[in-house]
């Protein structure tokens, strides 16, 4: 589908790709790996000739289409929904929005002008197969659930994107080209995209940091590191496999290869002696060493984050008694309580726009719920880490954000000069002292961690932290959050993220109803009801309503009477022994135990829930009888 040989491009002194090559096969889907900066998205630009490289050659299939969706998508927020996406089809999009515009003012006022114009435009669809590329965009909108008559403007970030989406994928490209696909989106559409590419007939090329995501899609991963592009066939997980063994392989020949210059160094300052024997093909080796030794590109340092949690909190750290927020008569939460322990990691799933960042504030206390009461406990120290970046300053500097007007922080109860700990973060001095306006999308998210962690902190409230991280910054804050010794709530699309992370769930699962799990996604997916059952009763027995259809009534036997009379303490005790296991699982200290006792205790209590479950189904048998 296409080549690139012998590609360089550079901005400033250091070749950002560094005389590479690659071919992309039909069908193949490839995932383009590597840190924030390194040059992934200049690639894509290359590829879909938006960009020129400074050498090389691009050979391209002739006649075939390239799709490319930005990681920063420039849509007009006037546009309405339809005739976003129809502009992914060029001019001949054009008729089609003009004939979608005009069949709506008509719908509304009839009109004779407008009609000979509808006329026209009707001609001129007929005779370039048009209709075909309306029922396209039409199909793509009803894929991808998207308002058709909303405005941009009115859309959430997660929105915007899925109709930036649906612009590249109405064009049906044979070579797709996806710059963060899943940033932004909740986990319900981030599966509707990886159904999506799954079944696309073309060659798909994209860049994502969701591990989850590369090992489901790709088929190759291209890594570009320090310049140069290496290919490693298969799966995410056997990229890790392999470049863990490439790495090992470059620190053994880095090693050997400064100590024969060591040797060649040694030999060159013998003096006197070393002239008189001196060998001129060995001090032009020696110099040609040196020359390589130069340019050889170190690996770039890691982030290094650390969080000092300052003094411990109350037991108890937030209480929340049945809670409720409605949004324009919209129900976001209804009567929700719950119950926030020391040491806690509590995940929190659900669509865009459902109410995460609501229900945040609501337990901040930063928004008043219109029902119900909030408690917070004592001695709290929290932290809030903004998904939309308000708290940053776009014209001031990135040392007075994090120093404002210091030369040092205290980081765990040590100095710390602030440049010292920006380079913690991977800001080089000069980068440093740059507006946050100028930085990138991965490095706001650096330095709003940076601004995080440079305070004492015993709750930490993370809104979508992952988002624009590289996957090496996003598993050392993974590590991070796993050993925090605080109080966590956090909101993020990563399931892989969430697994490891998060000790317990809040899933919002419809209508203002937010259940609570024990685990991360993978243990939400397992314990979730599934969609024809009822979900499994907490502290009380709902009140049975009565089927619409219901059954002629009989009259139970003796044995069922008893088993009716007998029923009611048997759910007691089923709620009972589930809220002490239920109890047990909350504390941290819980998953610290063996392996072996974990499974044995989450498998009883899914064994519990179903006893209860049967209990109550029972029940509202015999006492509808």
């Amino acid at each position: 589908m296409i080549n690139l040989n012998n590609i360089s491009i550079a901005f400033g002194h250091v070749a950002l790709l560094d005389n590479i090559a690659v071919r992309i096969d039909n069908r193949e889907r490839v995932c383009l790996i590597g840190r924030n900066g390194e040059g992934k998205s200049t690639l894509l630009k290359i590829m879909s000739n938006d960009l020129s490289p400074d050498q090389g050659q691009i050979e391209r299939q002739p006649g075939y289409r390239i799709a490319r969706l930005s990681q920063e998508p420039e849509l007009d927020i006037n546009d309405s929904v339809f005739h976003a996406v129809a502009k992914g089809l060029g001019t001949l999009g054009q008729q089609v929005e003009s004939y979608h515009d005009l069949v709506q003012r008509l719908a509304e006022k009839s009109d004779d002008r407008l009609l000979a114009q509808l006329e026209a435009v009707q001609d001129r669809l007929e005779a370039e197969d048009g209709w075909r590329l309306e029922q396209r965009v039409e199909m793509v909108l009803s894929k991808l659930s998207l308002p058709t008559e909303q405005k941009l403007s009115e859309l959430s970030g997660g929105w915007q994107r899925r109709v930036a989406l649906a612009q590249v994928l109405v064009t049906e490209p044979d070579l797709l080209l996806l710059d963060e696909p899943t940033n932004h989106l909740d986990i319900e559409a981030i599966n509707w995209v990886e159904e999506m590419l799954l079944e696309f007939k073309g060659s798909l090329v994209f860049i994502s940091h969701d591990r989850r995501f590369m090992q489901r899609i790709a088929t190759r991963i291209l890594e570009l590191d320090r310049g140069h592009l290496t290919s490693y066939p298969g799966n995410y997980a056997t990229y890790l496999r392999q470049k863990e063994a490439a790495l090992a392989a470059e620190t053994t020949q880095a090693a050997k290869f400064d100590k024969y210059l060591a040797q060649e160094e040694v030999w060159i300052r013998q003096g006197i002696k070393a002239r008189r024997t001196r060998n001129e093909g060995r001090v032009r080796a020696l110099k040609k060493l040196r020359d390589e030794r130069a340019q050889r590109r170190e690996q770039t340092g890691k982030i290094r984050l650390n969080v000092d949690r300052g003094e411990l909190s109350g037991r108890i750290v937030i209480e929340a008694e049945s809670i409720s927020k409605s949004y324009q008569n919209l129900p976001l939460i209804q009567n929700f309580s719950t119950i926030i322990m020391r040491g806690d990691k509590v995940g929190l799933i659900g669509p865009n726009g459902v109410g995460k960042t609501t229900l945040l504030k609501l337990l901040l206390n930063e928004l008043p719920p219109d029902s119900g009461q909030i408690k917070h406990g004592t001695q709290l120290s929290i932290r809030y880490f903004d998904q939309l970046r308000t708290q940053l300053d776009p014209e001031e500097t990135v040392v007075d954000a994090v120093a404002q007007g210091r030369e040092t922080l205290t980081i765990n109860g040590q100095q710390k000069h602030v440049m010292s700990y920006l380079s913690d973060f991977l800001f080089a001095p000069a980068r440093a002292r740059s507006p946050i306006k100028s930085l990138s999308g991965g490095e706001r998210n650096r330095l709003l961690l940076a601004c995080l962690f440079s305070k004492p902190a015993n709750v930490l409230v993370l809104d979508e932290p992952t988002n624009d991280l590289d996957v090496e910054s996003l598993e050392l804050l993974e590590e991070l959050l796993a050993q925090y010794p605080g109080t966590l709530l956090l909101v993020s699309h990563d399931r892989r993220f969430l697994d490891n992370v998060v000790t317990e769930t809040l899933v919002f699962e419809g209508n203002g109803q937010i259940n609570e799990y024990v685990g991360g996604y993978e243990d939400w997916l397992r314990q979730r009801p599934a969609p024809s059952k009822p979900a499994t009763p907490k502290k009380s027995a709902p009140v049975p309503k009565p089927s619409q259809t219901q059954p002629k009534t009989r009259k139970i036997s003796y044995h069922e009477q008893r088993e009716l009379a007998a029923l009611p303490e048997q759910i007691e005790k089923l709620e009972n022994e589930l809220n002490a296991l239920q109890s047990q699982i909350s504390d941290p200290q819980f998953y610290q135990s063996e392996p072996e006792h974990i499974n044995q205790t989450l498998a009883h209590l899914k064994n519990l829930e179903e006893a209860l479950q049967t209990a109550y189904a029972r029940w509202e048998e015999l006492e509808n009888s």
